[in-house]
């Protein structure tokens, strides 16, 4: 899949060098990357003309921006992109804000994970009044190599999706480990049970991904009333939604305190 316009990437970090390896393999050679290493992104035969140390340069060169720094360096960022399309994947730096660092009125706020580099990113985003079609056409395309990906209504749900997707793999990892302790509690070999529940949660996805909702998926399992919806049952009666929508709340919290 051919992007057809240039893409600059400031920041190689965890992130951006995943967004750097998803974009390599649609469009080779339209990408650049900018950072004060001038280190160039884990990617086989990338050009060493295309990492640069210079932001602007690198924003003078490419048709999108996308800024990657961690939100503590974005304070010291500063561009002159006013008439380019500026992205960020930047944790809790708003639109407005965004404006101001990269002087372009056209910018959109986004939220990736490091899944882009397997083309398997949740990349949900949002515009600022001045995003054109054509912006909003590049904006899919690009987060289409990363995954899938949608444009939102309200900023804050940026916020709700930095917490809930943008940590892959965050709060699903958090639910398989505890899912292996349980089973070498019960004397299962540590390393039996990791394989186990890792299996457990590829092909979990993988049947989610395709098939039924989250919810059907539950629901079938407790209509059926077997072994595991007395499972399902009791974690419901114990909280396990309020607990799991408290962990997140506080993380997309501390996304909007960040900056």
């Amino acid at each position: 899949m051919a992007l057809g316009f240039s893409i600059g990437i400031i920041g190689s970090g965890m992130l951006g060098g995943a967004i750097a390896q998803a974009l390599w393999r649609a469009e080779p050679q339209a990408l650049y990357v900018a950072n004060r290493s001038g280190k160039a992104p884990d990617i086989a035969d990338f050009p060493p003309e295309n990492t640069l140390r210079d932001p602007q340069a690198l924003a003078e060169r490419c048709d999108v921006v996308i800024l990657c720094v961690p939100p503590s360096g974005a304070r010291n960022l500063r561009i002159n992109a006013r008439d380019t399309l500026v992205i960020s994947v930047m944790a809790g730096v708003p639109l407005a804000e965004l404006s101001r660092l990269s002087g372009s009125p056209r910018v959109i706020r986004a939220m990736s994970s490091p899944a882009a580099a397997s083309a398997l990113a949740y990349s949900p985003w949002i515009a600022s009044t001045a995003v054109t079609p054509q912006d909003r056409a590049r904006t899919r395309t690009l987060f289409e190599a990363c995954g899938t990906t949608d444009e939102l209504q309200s900023e804050s749900h940026i916020d709700l999706f930095t917490a809930m997707t943008g940590p892959v793999p965050g709060f699903v990892a958090a639910c398989a480990a505890a899912m292996v302790r349980h089973a070498e509690a019960e004397g299962v070999p540590p390393g039996i049970a990791d394989r186990a529940v890792r299996q457990l949660f590829l092909a979990a996805g993988e049947m989610m991904a395709h098939g039924p909702s989250p919810q059907d998926h539950v629901d079938e399992m407790i209509d059926y009333a077997g072994t595991t919806a007395a499972g399902l049952l009791t974690l419901r009666e114990n909280g396990f939604d309020a607990r799991l929508a408290q962990g997140l709340a506080a993380a997309a919290q501390k996304s909007r305190e960040i900056y």
